[in-house]
């Protein structure tokens, strides 16, 4: 919690105007000046932003790792990153952001994360209704190669210009100007934390494999369902707000995970906030390193969670 707060009040302070750090309650609450605008208009939602989809993707990779027992699962191997980069794709090749509504952004990006996560979900599911994990997985990864090649196509047949919006889109961004989107990521994030909590003694019992949870009473099936629609539907809010932010979902997970054990009563929260944390600073980074200019936010979360997991490997690798 430290840490997360640290991180807020670097991101709050840090940026073209620096706001020293000590003075930012003083600007909040006077309620004017240029700072106070800057605080209220451009830092507090963004920094409200960055760490309510790194909390979810962290989250959801955690949930995701648990379910099917495999360190290499994050959420954008179940296709649902692919998925809304089709939807975006869609949209701005057909141009509906600026025919109806800009909004139809992260409309379109949540509709194709949705449509990927109906089709893992339906074709994974045996006529018993029970679910097959490894068979999801494939699934996903799948409708992810699909989904890519779809998209590669609208870009062979569209404009320069249209191009460009769309790979600016994958890298990802937290400039998003609308505070209802903001505070909804938040919403749906902590909502899914919540939701998370109430199958703690299932992800816990699944550590031990499906079978052996069948034996201690644990109903599985239902259990990985709403673990899998949960981590599914807080990724597919967050890449329709954020784009695709890469490592989030990976990397996170193993840091806390090797840092405080694998008990899943703490893991969950650990996890969500470092998510979140990392993400504040990569935001920051993002933003001062060719200042004026910015950095698409996952070209800093590709290159530090690429350096962190090499790191973390070479030294486990070292200590067995």
């Amino acid at each position: 919690m430290a840490m997360l707060v640290c991180a807020a009040l670097l991101s709050l302070a840090v940026g073209d105007m620096d706001i020293p750090a000590s003075d930012i309650l003083k600007y909040l609450r006077l309620k004017e000046g240029i700072e106070y605008a800057v605080l209220d208009n451009i830092r507090i939602p963004r920094t409200i932003l960055a760490f309510s989809v790194g909390g979810a993707l962290s989250l959801a990779g955690t949930l995701l790792q648990g379910v099917y027992r495999n360190p290499l699962v994050e959420p954008y191997t179940m296709g649902i990153s692919g998925g809304a980069a089709l939807g975006v794709a869609f949209c701005i090749v057909l141009e509906l952001h600026l025919k109806v509504s800009y909004l139809m952004l992260p409309l379109s990006g949540f509709l194709g994360a949705f449509v990927s996560i109906f089709l893992v979900y339906r074709l994974s599911s045996k006529q018993n209704k029970s679910l097959n994990i490894n068979r999801m997985l494939l699934i996903g990864v799948m409708i992810s190669f699909i989904a890519s090649s779809a998209m590669l196509f609208f870009m062979s047949v569209t404009t320069a210009e249209n191009i460009q919006s769309i790979v600016f889109w994958i890298m990802g961004s937290l400039n998003e100007p609308n505070k209802f989107l903001i505070y909804s990521s938040l919403f749906f994030s902590v909502l899914g934390l919540a939701v998370s909590y109430l199958y703690v003694v299932p992800l816990n019992a699944l550590r031990l494999g499906a079978v052996r949870a069948k034996h201690l009473g644990i109903k599985t099936d239902r259990s990985i369902k709403v673990v899998f629609i949960t981590a599914s539907v807080i990724t597919g809010i967050s890449v329709s707000v954020s784009g695709v932010i890469g490592f989030v979902g990976l990397i996170i997970p193993h840091l806390v995970r090797s840092t405080i054990g694998t008990d899943y009563r703490v893991l969950l929260l650990a996890s969500f906030l470092g998510g979140g944390v990392f993400l504040i600073l990569s935001d920051v980074l993002a933003r001062t390193i060719i200042a004026p200019n910015e950095l698409p936010i996952g070209v800093i979360t590709g290159m530090l969670g690429g350096v962190i997991f090499i790191t973390a490997l070479s030294k486990k690798l070292k200590s067995d």
